[in-house]
């Protein structure tokens, strides 16, 4: 990841924190869009030695996208990859689920993988690339009350598949990361039941870390996963197999 310059979207806290971090414990350079302040993340990034911009854009917005996009190379100097990794929860039964809740999710988890993936494919183009989005477990098998959320995060593995069918003769590769149960503020808001007889389903008998993620997007960012696009990689402690 020596030099590498890589977008992190919701990069301010959370896994996008903890992704952004590792990538700079491995040399690289990280660009965070997201809408809360990413000062944080951005000081974590140059203490240890990285440059990082902070560019404060809704993902959902695709010319604001464009723009930051823009930014990042007139700032940066170029863009290696892209982790598309912004999202959020509104979680209600269908019947319950106001249409603003279903088309706000959908906006946030899905059409901004669409917005940044198109924004840097036109960079990518001439230099090739890797972009890695996250998914969630619930977009592979599903979760009751989060038809919103398991839509989007299914979306993303579908336009992904395609993405890499359509650019992998371009040196451009793209994969899923799909998360289990992370420890992150969108989990610990669940009741303590739930997080109980979540943990009894999971064989490895405990809760995965952001760090978790942030090592399986390294491995596929970076050459060690150079020959691998169009796949899903799981990061769940065995919660579905």
């Amino acid at each position: 990841m020596k030099d590498t310059v890589t977008i992190v979207t919701g990069g301010s806290q959370g896994i996008g924190r903890a992704i952004a971090d590792f990538l700079a414990d491995k040399g690289g350079n990280i660009a965070v869009f997201d809408i809360v302040d990413g000062s944080e993340t951005v000081n974590s990034v140059t203490g240890k030695g990285r440059r990082s911009e902070f560019f404060s854009v809704d993902v959902s917005n695709l010319s604001a996208v464009e723009a930051a996009v823009d930014g990042v190379v007139k700032k940066m100097g170029k863009i290696d990859n892209l982790v598309n990794n912004a999202g959020i929860t509104a979680d209600k039964l269908l019947l319950r689920m106001k249409e603003d809740e279903w088309d706000r999710v959908i906006r946030v988890n899905l059409k901004s993988a669409f917005n940044c993936t198109k924004a840097v494919l036109r960079h990518m183009l001439k230099t090739g690339g890797s972009i890695v989005s996250i998914s969630s477990i619930a977009g592979v098998m599903g979760n009751p009350g989060q038809s919103n959320y398991a839509a989007s995060k299914a979306g993303l593995i579908g336009f992904t598949k395609s993405i890499a069918k359509e650019y992998g003769e371009r040196n451009i590769r793209a994969n899923i990361v799909a998360p289990g149960f992370i420890k992150t503020k969108m989990t610990e808001i669940l009741d303590e039941k739930s997080k109980e007889e979540m943990l009894k389903m999971i064989p490895l008998k405990k809760y995965g870390e952001p760090s978790d993620i942030a090592h399986a997007v390294y491995f596929l960012l970076s050459e060690y996963g150079s020959y691998i696009t169009g796949e899903v990689i799981n990061v769940n402690g065995g919660l579905h197999m």
